[in-house]
């Protein structure tokens, strides 16, 4: 066992290419529309366009952005559906959130487990440890 730590795989993957481009009004949000390619740069007529969505939300936090799917052909529809696909974002992300909370709050940390309390259970010290759980 090597304790070398292993490095990521930053290879691109070269039949899963796309051409990215940016719409916004500049006030609800942005579209990102992505155009398959094919590796010498011309378009792959074989897979269809994706649209991505981009929104931002004020809370009392700070700003909470917001990313999501749009199902549509063409950027006309990907036009149409903004509203509607990002309010199901918003969703989405807050029930996401929620889980988060919840999942924290039902966390039981164990004096000397590495977690919280780390360093023989002393509140706050810290093991240097990160934990995901």
């Amino acid at each position: 066992m090597s304790d070398k730590p292993q490095s990521p795989d930053f290879s691109l993957d070269a039949s899963q290419l796309y051409r990215e481009d940016t719409v916004s009004d500049g006030r609800a949000g942005a579209i990102r529309c992505l155009y398959p390619i094919l590796p010498d740069g011309s378009a792959d007529p074989a897979r269809p366009v994706q649209f991505q969505g981009q929104a931002q939300v004020m809370t009392p936090m700070g700003v909470l952005p917001i990313h999501f799917e749009i199902q549509a052909a063409t950027l006309a529809e990907a036009v149409q559906q903004f509203g509607d696909a990002a309010q199901k974002g918003l969703e989405d992300t807050l029930n996401e959130l929620r889980e988060l909370q919840r999942q924290q709050a039902s966390s039981i940390v164990v004096p000397g487990s590495g977690g919280m309390g780390g360093l023989g259970g002393m509140p706050g010290a810290g093991s240097g440890k990160i934990q995901l759980r």
